[in-house]
């Protein structure tokens, strides 16, 4: 097995997470600048070479698809057309963010580090890694 990479893409910020080898744990990484992802990206998957890459799927309540939709199709079709043997799987990321915001307020941090915005997406990511791991 190799690892699975997930991405919580934001228009400036992505946070990112992966699984281990065995596919059992999501572990978050370092928030990075939308901008830079690709970047990123090129490092991560020459390094661990992932077999699949998990996207957070903002909805609205009612299940229509969220405003920044478009802008995350977007870096899809960037994405797929580097690396298209790498397969994207997308996930309801609906109320993440919430969640990753409750989780880090009831670790005992400072408030300050608890409005950390790239804390908050980096475990929105892990979140919805997790969220992909309990569906599989």
């Amino acid at each position: 097995m190799a690892k699975v990479l997930a991405l919580d893409i934001g228009k400036k910020r992505t946070g990112i997470a992966e699984t281990d080898p065995f596919q059992l744990i999501a572990t978050g990484l370092p928030t990075v600048l939308t901008t830079d992802l690709f970047s990123f990206l090129d490092t991560y998957i020459k390094a661990e070479s992932p077999e699949l890459v998990v996207v957070g799927e903002p909805k609205q309540m009612q299940g229509m698809a969220s405003e920044i939709e478009p802008f995350i199709q977007e870096v899809l079709v960037k994405f797929k057309a580097k690396w298209p043997a790498i397969p994207v799987q997308r996930v309801d990321e609906r109320f993440t963010s919430k969640m990753a915001s409750h989780a880090i307020s009831q670790s005992g941090m400072s408030k300050k580090k608890q409005q950390n915005k790239a804390l908050i997406d980096e475990v929105s990511a892990v979140i919805i890694l997790q969220t992909w791991l309990n569906r599989k």
